[in-house]
């Protein structure tokens, strides 16, 4: 996932999570992700569009984010 960040500079907030913490375990149970490296995304409504569990794809999710308009 590294890059990520700058592939969608300016068209989507990439936020990485810390799993370790009270927030990060938090979001992870509600919306289900139990291996990591896991990414999700959302579109501007707050909807999950897209997941994966394992290593992901950069060029998906960034293909993934552009269809949303991003």
């Amino acid at each position: 996932m590294n890059g990520i960040e700058k592939d969608l500079q300016g068209q989507a907030k990439v936020v990485r999570l810390n799993l370790l913490n009270k927030l990060g375990r938090e979001l992870a149970r509600a919306y289900g992700v139990t291996t990591i490296p896991a990414m999700i995304v959302f579109d501007g409504g707050g909807r999950v569009r897209y997941s994966h569990k394992g290593v992901p794809n950069r060029q998906r999710i960034v293909q993934e984010v552009r269809q949303l308009g991003g």
